[in-house]
């Protein structure tokens, strides 16, 4: 064992004299650990709440958006505009071709195409204004997942059984509780793009059947989000029969999403508009990290208060043990030696205290991963519980930072041990 490393530890665990240090101590080692499982509980906290926020986007919205030239009719240009259009980019000009090359492309994982539309869904207790989107039943569960968990009825329900039926509608369990409907139930959706008669402007009005209720926890896409067929939808909005609005695509890894959409930009030509997730909601994730920021230089605070009590103890030490200080120099130690006595005894402080914290943290984020004992009102939550996410990455930055502020705190009182002359502090000895 290194000299330095010995007189460390005996200063610290050695003493039988002073017990107000050793209480300064505790605290200090205290302090640590409370810091650092205040931060890894709270920061497991927002990397659930983040990580279900973004599961329920995306499960109600493609990671990849490609829009473009494929959702020029919905301008209606004229035919011969159209054509001009083709011409400029004729690998466009075929949905299932482009729908072929997305596929192809490394790490797409599935794609399908849209329409999308707002309108009024109407039945005998209110209306209510949608926005529908119009999803092929056959490619769409392998790219939007909330279409796998509906709470009633099934994806099968959009297009009618029977010829002459009424197609199907999935509407979002809000939606179905203020209007009250259930699976089966007769409603009227209407179209703003009507068309003019004698009588005046006249919108479409065709009738649907309540196919399906989902239940995503997001207030926004169950109150007002609806999912009809692409056929029903072209019928609504009197729309030709190849029209669509873009292709949604899914990815095998989202964080890399930019990457794909980079390569599908390359594939399909400047005339395409491609759009990640991260792209749509760049407001939101923002904000969320700038959360994630704040709520870690606020925790932060409480290993800087540990820290300072580790001043504190050093420096009390220092006045405590100058006899010995002086002799040790008197004996030829350095005073690079004593530096690092002191240093080292604050280190040792830090890590228990960080050691502690772990324990304190990880332990109690597994208790609340694993038994949900804290719940939360589910009308103001996406989510009855608690949401508890480790992220081992979060768990290094918290660990590192705790020793940086720990080994900080111990450079003044060390150098105020190493400075001391031996002369003075054994004069009136």
């Amino acid at each position: 064992m290194r000299f330095e490393l010995f007189v460390a530890l005996r200063y610290l665990f050695a003493r039988r004299k002073q017990a107000f240090i050793y209480i300064i101590s505790a605290m200090s080692v205290l302090g640590v650990a409370i810091g650092v499982a205040a931060l890894v509980v709270v920061l497991g906290v927002y990397n659930g709440f983040t990580t279900d926020i973004r599961d329920k986007i995306l499960g109600a919205n493609a990671h990849i958006i490609v829009s473009g030239p494929l959702a020029a009719l919905t301008a209606r240009p004229s035919d011969a505009e159209f054509d001009a259009l083709r011409n400029d980019a004729p690998h466009l000009s075929g949905i299932d071709a482009v729908l072929k090359r997305i596929d192809a492309t490394p790490g797409v994982v599935g794609s399908t195409p849209f329409l999308y539309a707002e309108g009024m869904l109407s039945s005998p207790r209110g209306v209510k204004g949608v926005v529908l989107r119009g999803i092929d039943p056959k490619t769409a569960p392998s790219v939007l997942s909330m279409l796998d968990n509906l709470t009633s009825g099934s994806l099968a329900g959009l297009t009618p059984s029977v010829e002459g039926a009424p197609p199907g509608v999935l509407i979002g369990n809000e939606l179905a509780q203020r209007l009250g409907l259930t699976v089966g139930s007769r409603v009227n959706l209407l179209s703003p793009s009507g068309q003019k008669t004698t009588a005046g402007f006249q919108p479409r009005i065709r009738p649907y059947r309540v196919a399906g209720i989902f239940q995503t926890g997001m207030f926004e896409y169950d109150s007002s989000l609806g999912f009809i067929s692409l056929a029903a939808g072209r019928d609504l909005l009197g729309l030709p029969p190849d029209q669509i609005s873009g292709i949604e695509v899914t990815v095998k890894d989202v964080y890399k999403a930019d990457k794909v959409a980079a390569e599908l930009q390359e594939e399909l030509g400047p005339l395409a508009s491609v759009r990640t997730w991260m792209d749509m909601n760049a407001n939101l994730f923002a904000a969320l990290k700038l959360e994630k920021i704040g709520m870690f230089i606020l925790l932060a605070m409480v290993v800087l208060i540990g820290s300072f009590s580790i001043v504190t103890t050093l420096v009390m030490l220092v006045m405590e043990k100058t006899h010995d200080i002086a002799i040790l120099m008197s004996m030829g130690a350095t005073k690079g030696m004593i530096r690092r006595i002191f240093m080292l005894q604050g280190t040792i402080i830090g890590v228990v205290g960080t050691l502690l914290g772990y324990v304190l943290g990880i332990g109690l984020a597994l208790l609340l991963q694993r038994y949900q004992f804290i719940k939360l009102p589910p009308g103001v939550y996406t989510l009855d519980h608690l949401p508890i996410l480790l992220d081992w990455v979060d768990i290094v930055v918290v660990g590192v930072s705790a020793m940086t502020l720990c080994f900080l705190a111990t450079i003044y009182p060390a150098r105020q041990a190493s400075s001391l002359e031996p002369a003075e502090a054994l004069r009136y000895e």
